[in-house]
């Protein structure tokens, strides 16, 4: 049973590290992931599972951006340092929306939208969304083309939209990459600015999901904290691996294929909910 957990849990790590990135939805895979790939553990667990391994992703933007992200680095010049902390403060400028709104209501989405139908509904309409704005933007010139040109209003309103990601489905990636588009940033720069915005948020929300595992009497028992280390450490590789696919693949393409996979993916829920009626 621990072996054969264990692989579920690379299984999960997998369907993690590639979906955070992509502007497709961890979430609505890994409802569906449920479905096939249980683990043996509490649903409780299970919950803390699903957030915690997220970890391992933003570990990831962590690795591959520390120089960028590093305000201390003695290779930067002062001007380099001060466009460093610049960005980091526009980071937690962005973050201030999903604090104010999100954690007084974290506990009431998961328990009314952590669902096949409603996690349909959202991939479809964000799909949607996608393909539609690409469509609008197809040969406009993007207002902001670096981040250190990028406004703290800006980091603001791409704030707001990460507060939309709070609905299961939304994808945290896609609610920040499709506001920071509609804003007039750039692919690169609103890939890169949702990379940066996720590490204070997916910190948060894991050591946030594992103080409440353990608040409600819960603890790790060896099995399942191997399998959780697991399950994160795949992710990471796993995401390094989608981060670097992700910024060649903007190069030469935009987001209208992910919008398209969405709205698949979408049907694909609904048609399962309906046989599973």
């Amino acid at each position: 049973m621990f072996f054969a957990n264990i692989i579920k849990a690379v299984i999960l790590g997998i369907i993690e590290g590639i979906t955070e990135w992509l502007p497709i939805s961890s979430t609505g895979h890994l409802i569906l992931a449920d479905e096939f790939i249980k683990l043996d553990a509490s649903s409780q667990f299970m919950s803390m599972f699903n957030v915690v391994i997220q970890l391992g992703a933003i570990l990831a933007v962590v690795v591959l951006y520390f120089h960028k992200l590093n305000p201390f680095s003695p290779s930067k010049s002062t001007v380099e340092k001060k466009d460093t902390w610049t960005l980091w403060f526009k980071v937690i400028v962005a973050c201030i929306p999903a604090i104010i709104i999100g954690l007084p209501l974290d506990d009431w989405l998961e328990a009314n939208f952590h669902k096949f139908l409603p996690v349909a509904i959202v991939l479809i309409v964000y799909g949607i969304a996608f393909i539609i704005v690409e469509k609008r933007n197809k040969n406009k010139t993007p207002r902001w083309t670096s981040l250190n040109d990028f406004t703290y209003q800006a980091a603001l309103l791409v704030g707001l939209f990460q507060v939309l990601a709070l609905v299961p489905g939304t994808s945290r990636s896609g609610a920040t990459i499709l506001g920071s588009i509609l804003i007039g940033a750039s692919r690169f720069v609103a890939t890169e600015f949702s990379f940066f915005l996720g590490i204070p948020v997916m910190f948060g929300a894991s050591g946030l999901k594992i103080v409440k595992y353990l608040a409600e009497g819960n603890s790790f028992k060896m099995e399942e904290t191997v399998v959780l280390l697991v399950g994160t450490f795949v992710s990471f590789v796993v995401s390094v691996l989608a981060i670097k696919f992700l910024l060649s693949y903007l190069k030469k393409n935009d987001f209208t294929a992910f919008g398209w996979y969405r709205i698949i993916l979408g049907i694909i829920l609904i048609g399962y909910w309906f046989i599973a009626m």
